[in-house]
């Protein structure tokens, strides 16, 4: 006989480490969209799935790619049903370093969101996983459902765009942005 105590035990637990994923789900939505709110809601969906979908989850440690897998499928279905996405307004950044070089890291930042959205859907969506969350190419290819290939040529192209842009990075002030710009790339 199953001790009921252990499956509320093991919802809890559930629940908590499903909880703790939230920022990161949040992190990486907003990678593909560039939008705060759609980034919320589709979080919000994420985890709403998750929740009424939790006995479909057959490996307990691999939460994170699973629940990447539900993003994924709630970011096509968000794709599909709005055909373009509206810009919002940038994203401030506060920092206790000089004006000077905040600008220059919010420049760098706003020049790296615009080159990450000139990078296909395909491409920003395996770059963000990969270099943002840290996903193995066989974490990103069963969660985007592609072949282990194709991640990995989409990651090497979408690395050598940015690579390109970046290079071509100009700051307006020559203060310390080499550290910055290696440390990106």
């Amino acid at each position: 006989m199953k001790n009921p105590l252990l499956g509320y035990c093991l919802n809890r637990d559930f629940k908590q480490r499903l909880s703790n994923s939230r920022q990161r789900l949040y992190r990486l939505a907003f990678s593909w969209c560039h939008a705060h709110d759609i980034a919320d809601d589709l979080v919000q969906e994420t985890m709403a799935k998750a929740l009424m979908n939790s006995k479909q989850l057959r490996d307990p440690a691999a939460l994170d790619s699973w629940l990447y897998g539900i993003l994924n499928n709630c970011w096509r279905d968000f794709l599909r049903s709005n055909r373009e996405l509206d810009d919002i307004d940038e994203l401030v950044l506060l920092s206790k370093d000089t004006p000077e070089n905040a600008f220059e890291r919010q420049d760098l930042t706003k020049v790296i969101q615009q080159q990450m959205e000139q990078l296909s859907i395909g491409h920003r969506q395996v770059v963000s996983l990969v270099d943002l969350q840290g996903c193995t190419y066989e974490e990103v290819s069963k969660v985007l459902n592609i072949p282990l290939g194709t991640v990995m040529s989409r990651l090497s192209r979408a690395r050598k765009q940015l690579a390109e842009a970046l290079l071509e990075y100009q700051p307006v002030h020559s203060g310390n942005n080499n550290k910055v710009l290696r440390r990106v790339i």
